[in-house]
């Protein structure tokens, strides 16, 4: 058994050596699909940022009226808490920090600054920010919820009518982006797999002649497979490698240009925190699809 196995991986040695020109084309070949497929794992990082920053954005807010006292308004929060699921904040915010706000926001615009000493005192009302997941239905939940008879007395408005059709269109717009990218992934997987698939083909091909000798001296068709698997796992490797170091590369020299576009998101931070799906997904793809398509192909001139 050992002696086979060394025989089996002299042979893989010998193929790989003497077709280094398949061998490289093979290599290359596997180096572009996995990256095409790295790619799409730093688009789905990117998207996700996105869609959480889009997310984050959208929020309803309950205006109470005049003179609610904050103990009803933390009640009101505290149930809504215990009532919604997937609540991810609820801001509370007081008459006078509605007005700090809006003095920081419009320090440089003298008209509102004016019109609002004309108006004298306090015009705004205590609120309460209010921010889930993100899907309709979950705030129209959180607006049914604040409406009810129970909390009628205290609530000034919702500003849920004035927000919901472009809470809508942001959420169909989320989703359609995760939509395109699994159908670019599943695409991508597919077009990559059959360009190597046919790029492994040419490599055994040339050694036709060598399988048909080693059928009739009456070798095992895994005395035959054996080689082959094993180059096709040298290749996967090889461009494994390759193509970890080259998405580690570009993350970093890249960073600082996704850094201007999209504040607050990190492409190096996000290749370090994901090494590990990297490795998974570019070994598994590498030698995964090298070894599957070296067997399939080696298959068919064993069935000749």
């Amino acid at each position: 058994m050992l002696t086979n196995l060394k025989r089996i991986l002299g042979f893989a040695v010998n193929d790989f050596n003497r077709n280094k020109g398949i061998s490289v084309a093979a290599i290359f070949v596997l180096i572009v699909m996995i990256m095409l497929v790295s790619g799409l794992l730093f688009f789905r990082g990117i998207t996700s940022y996105l869609t959480s920053e889009i997310k984050n954005k959208i929020d309803i807010t309950a205006y109470f009226v005049d003179g609610t006292a904050e103990a009803d308004v933390l009640g009101v929060r505290d149930e809504i808490i215990e009532t919604t699921p997937n609540i991810k904040n609820i801001e509370y915010v007081s008459e006078s920090d509605a007005l700090e706000d809006f003095n920081k926001k419009h320090q440089n615009n003298p008209v509102l600054a004016k019109a609002l000493q004309e108006v004298g005192g306090n015009p705004f009302l205590p609120s309460l920010n209010i921010t889930t997941n993100g899907d309709p239905l979950q705030y129209e939940q959180v607006a049914n919820i604040l409406q009810t008879s129970d909390f009628s007395k205290l609530i000034d408005k919702v500003d849920f009518s004035q927000k919901e059709d472009t809470i809508k269109k942001i959420y169909s717009i989320t989703t359609n982006i995760n939509s395109v990218g699994i159908f670019l992934s599943i695409v991508l997987t597919i077009l990559g797999i059959m360009v190597v698939f046919n790029t492994i083909k040419l490599a055994i091909d040339n050694s036709k002649e060598e399988i048909g000798t080693m059928r009739v001296v009456g070798a095992s068709d895994w005395f035959i497979r054996g080689p082959f698997i094993i180059c096709g796992a040298i290749y996967g490797f090889i461009a494994f490698v390759l193509c970890f170091l080259i998405s580690g590369a570009l993350a970093y020299l890249l960073s600082s240009y996704a850094g201007a576009l999209l504040p607050g998101f990190s492409l190096i931070g996000y290749f370090l925190t994901n090494w590990w799906i990297f490795v998974l997904i570019q070994l598994f793809f590498g030698i995964g699809v090298g070894v599957i398509s070296s067997f399939v192909v080696v298959k068919k001139y064993l069935e000749i």
